[in-house]
């Protein structure tokens, strides 16, 4: 047998994407191709090549395969002390809102645990206002799954719930078990690959359960800050036992770590919404923080005085156009650490402020500070390092500003030299006024002449 990982592999993982939609290039290798491997021993297959030939003539095979790759397996209630707690204290914080209760079941394979919620919040709500206020959204990647969820659920497979709950909300058609037709509408099935489309936004609650263990880390932490996008500041998350987000702790908080049930960070710190956005991935997300950020840029492109941004890594962050031209740095620049570039020590030493700044959180001021203009003519500017504090107290930057002081400076230079020249002039008019009472002597002016005596030898 030569299933193992390699070229042939990644091949077919390409192939079940642009054939069929269905991208696993972010779900765990391991897991996926033990599942790939088990279908292709069943059908007696040595490679991943051969399978991929035989899934271009045998197009029912996707099926077959889809289902051996995300395995389906859940039921009403399932953890039932993890429920007992969302019935408890979750729904009814929620239900105590006003106007529409949103909530996404995400992965939500054949229906089972977006039914369990609808049950829950019809409870405590009323049909009437449930009917009215809520939208449930219940979502999977398997559209056979979802096929279930809307046929019905055979006496097996609703075997374990509750006998007093299948009588009120289920009704019985043929030999399956339908969620009740006057209690269907605020239910809204639809396929959603979760590493690749835009999640449902304004959530209230948001369940996941035993779907991102299958996912590789980065594929995790994409998925993870779409859901921080999509949550409400107030809303919940719900996932399943075998998941955690403590790698995510400046997104979410636990609301009970054990039950894994959190609450979405509603304002997380610079940095972190940085990345947190630049992972969202999603078209609306995306969107949405690109224009953001242009309006950031935009609001200090334009401005004519030269600004430089570091973040608290010493990561050049932004150079507006004015001091791009005043210290020629190319826009390539930037996203570069600041000490490895020329900017950081010419014509001006940047690194000693930034580092005093950083250090004692307070802003400082370098007057006096002359550069050369493009055209070589020295400008004079005041330097102001300013800490740039988050919410939280955290430094996330600093950022310098550069005021041009010429006028004032040449205003200065021109008052010092009007000093100078009255001084001057006093003296002058001074030295006048005791050369104009000056008077020559009225005697001889001749020198006298010493008298000179022959000395006379003895």
């Amino acid at each position: 047998m030569t299933l193992e990982a390699g070229s042939e592999f990644e091949k077919l993982i390409e192939y079940l994407r642009d054939a069929r939609g269905f991208d696993f290039t972010g779900y765990k290798r391991g897991t996926l191709m033990r599942r790939v491997s088990q279908r292709c021993t069943e059908l007696g297959l040595d490679s991943f090549s051969a399978y991929h030939d035989y899934l271009q003539v045998h197009s029912q095979e996707f099926a077959v395969l889809f289902d051996k790759i995300l395995i389906n397996v859940t039921e009403f209630f399932r953890d039932r002390e993890t429920w007992d707690y969302v019935a408890e204290k979750v729904v009814p914080r929620i239900a105590a809102k006003k106007g529409e209760i949103r909530i996404w079941s995400a992965g939500t394979s054949s229906g089972e645990e977006a039914f369990s919620a609808a049950i829950l919040f019809c409870q405590v709500l009323g049909e009437a206002a449930f009917i009215d206020r809520l939208k449930i959204y219940a979502t999977d990647v398997d559209e056979q799954a979802l096929s279930k969820a809307r046929s019905g659920y055979s006496v097996k497979e609703i075997a374990s719930l509750d006998d007093d709950l299948k009588e009120r909300y289920f009704e019985q058609q043929g030999e399956r078990f339908v969620f009740r037709t006057a209690l269907r509408r605020p239910l809204i099935f639809g396929r959603h690959d979760l590493t690749q489309d835009a999640p449902i936004s304004r959530l209230d609650l948001l369940i996941c359960r035993n779907t991102l263990i299958y996912l590789m880390a980065e594929t995790q932490a994409r998925i993870l800050a779409r859901f921080h996008y999509a949550l409400n500041d107030d809303g919940f998350m719900f996932l399943g036992r075998a998941e955690t987000v403590l790698t995510h702790a400046g997104l979410f908080t636990p609301v009970d770590l054990k039950l894994r049930v959190f609450t979405k960070v509603p304002r997380v710190q610079l940095r972190e919404r940085m990345e947190l956005l630049a992972q969202a991935g999603s078209a609306e997300a995306g969107n949405h923080v690109a224009r953001q950020q242009r309006v950031r840029e935009l609001a200090t492109e334009g401005t004519p005085n030269p600004q430089i941004v570091v973040d608290a890594q010493g990561v050049l962050i932004s150079v507006n156009q004015r001091a791009r031209v005043l210290f020629d740095v190319p826009q390539s620049d930037v996203g570069s650490v600041l000490k490895d570039l020329e900017l950081s020590y010419k014509p001006v030493d940047l690194r000693t402020p930034i580092d005093r700044v950083s250090r004692e959180r307070q802003p400082i001021t370098r007057q006096g500070v002359e550069v050369k203009d493009a055209d070589g003519t020295p400008v004079v500017f005041d330097m102001h390092v300013v800490p740039l504090i988050d919410e939280d107290g955290s430094l996330v930057g600093t950022s310098l500003t550069f005021l041009d002081v010429s006028s004032r400076s040449s205003k200065r230079r021109t008052r010092s030299f009007s000093r100078r020249s009255r001084s001057w002039r006093r003296q002058m008019k001074s030295f006048s006024r005791l050369t104009r009472s000056w008077k020559p002597s009225t005697r001889s002016s001749s020198p006298r002449t010493p008298s000179c005596r022959a000395s006379t030898p003895t």
